[in-house]
């Protein structure tokens, strides 16, 4: 008993702790918006997440732990994290925090349309009443907000274009439900920590190429900002890349997925209440109830796939009796 409760208490604290860190990572990416472009922020985070991670990499190396093949399962999953990441940092330099987050709601769907394709265990789930009647009211929840786009203050930085930062923040949901499906896909036969932590590096590789190419100066020019910009990119990468994957697994092991889930779908809500008070960015109160009823239907998803999934292992646990 003693054991449950250690877990679910340190579960608690863990999720706790990546719903505050990743609500804090896109108000400091709304804030290196105006002075950091989005190329060269995501090479110097994730460069910076890269080394963070480098000696468990080469820990598992050197003590013959580290398969050869898992860069090769590793490199479906980084590519699909690239063009998130990089579509997740633009978008901030269009609209505001809150639209953005709520724009990544739709990861849900994208990530049903994938499962239905490449999983056939999971389609009878998703085409349960429940698990449906939650896509329809995430959709149409989200319609409300992403339409009527944000209707005052700072929120969006100087010169950034609502529909341009929509369609950004909707491709990187896509992006990420392909990054989760390919890590389902692939890294399922290694410890979660050590397949993040390739996949880190690999992300990281590519992400400094596309820097060095497109970046301002290459990228070369972050030395010489402040230090309050350069505490940003520091605190970003570490509690939105670096440490919050590590919170999230341990949430994830000691409470589930669906709870983890669940909990973080609270986020655009501390986004967008953080960025009204620091940036004025508002919604219509139309948008709002949208907003809860996307979250309201992404919660049914969510509950859905956990119990699909208790009946699969059931399943699975009785017929190897």
């Amino acid at each position: 008993m003693s054991r449950t409760r250690f877990g679910v208490g340190t579960g608690t604290i863990t999720v706790i702790l990546t719903l505050l860190g990743w609500s804090t990572v896109p108000l400091l990416l709304r804030d290196l918006s105006e002075s950091v472009d989005f190329w060269t922020n995501n090479g110097w985070r994730y460069g910076a997440s890269a080394l963070f991670w480098l000696p468990l990499v080469l820990h598992a190396w050197w003590m013959r732990r580290l398969p050869s093949r898992i860069w090769r399962d590793a490199l479906v999953p980084s590519i699909a994290n690239i063009a998130g990441q990089v579509a997740f940092t633009a978008a901030h330099h269009e609209v505001g925090p809150g639209m953005v987050t709520f724009g990544l709601r739709t990861q849900l769907v994208f990530v049903a349309i994938g499962a239905w394709i490449l999983i056939p265990a999971e389609r009878g789930v998703l085409k349960s009443r429940q698990y449906l009647g939650g896509a329809a009211l995430l959709v149409a929840g989200l319609m409300p907000i992403l339409i009527g786009g944000e209707v005052g203050g700072r929120g969006a930085p100087p010169g950034g274009s609502v529909s341009l930062g929509i369609a950004l923040s909707i491709f990187s949901a896509a992006s990420y439900g392909a990054y989760g499906l390919a890590v389902r896909r692939n890294m399922t036969s290694y410890h979660p920590i050590t397949a993040f932590a390739v996949i880190c590096q690999i992300t990281a590789l590519g992400l400094i190429a596309l820097m060095l190419v497109f970046g301002r100066d290459h990228g070369m020019y972050v030395p010489q900002l402040s230090g309050q910009v350069l505490a940003s990119l520091a605190i970003s990468a570490f509690i939105g890349i670096a440490i919050g994957h590590v919170f999230y697994y341990i949430s994830i092991a000691k409470l589930g997925v669906a709870i983890t889930s669940g909990v973080l779908q609270l986020q655009p809500f501390l986004v967008s209440a953080a960025s009204y008070f620091l940036y004025g960015e508002r919604f219509t109160w139309w948008q709002w109830t949208g907003g809860m009823t996307a979250i309201c239907g992404a919660t049914l998803m969510l509950a859905a796939q956990g119990a699909g999934s208790r009946k699969l292992a059931m399943a699975s646990t009785e017929g190897s009796d």
